[in-house]
């Protein structure tokens, strides 16, 4: 699996994980935890697009 691949599953995995734990205990202190998880996932995603030569999006 190649890294954006890794990425992109890593996100929808925590996302969904993010969700779960909210519907359950919307005041979970986890949700803060997971939250700055994904920012920091989808921060890695937004600089991998961004080097990616224009063509290859």
């Amino acid at each position: 699996m190649d890294y954006k691949a890794r990425l992109e599953k890593q996100i929808e995995e925590l996302r969904i994980r993010m969700y779960e734990i909210y519907n359950q205990n919307p005041t979970d202190d986890e949700l803060v935890e997971i939250s700055q998880e994904l920012d920091d996932l989808l921060n890695k995603f937004g600089k991998y697009k961004h080097n990616l030569p224009t063509n290859q999006e």
